[in-house]
């Protein structure tokens, strides 16, 4: 999920996923922002090669001053409706 939100900037999933998904991708922000090498090979071994780059020349550039919250979780008036479980939208934050 964490390669989909990275791609696609994004995503739909339910409300305890997304605030899963939220610490994960801060922190993998936050290492990309270093800009070195070490860094960028950490990514690399977490997530597949062009989420990896995407993260390391695209995020870091944009979220450089930044100190943290690059992400929104947004929760959604509908429900899911074979379970009736709670949906929010996670996106990064412009």
């Amino acid at each position: 999920m964490m390669n989909s939100l990275i791609i696609h900037g994004k995503i739909k999933t339910t409300t305890p996923k997304a605030k899963y998904i939220r610490g994960s991708v801060e922190k993998l922000i936050t290492l990309a922002k270093k800009q070195n090498v070490s860094s960028l090979r950490i990514l690399l071994a977490r997530l597949p090669k062009k989420s990896a780059f995407k993260l390391y020349y695209e995020f870091a550039a944009k979220y450089k001053d930044r100190k943290g919250g690059f992400t929104r979780i947004t929760k959604l008036p509908l429900k899911r409706i074979k379970d009736s479980a709670e949906l929010s939208t996670i996106e990064f934050v412009e």
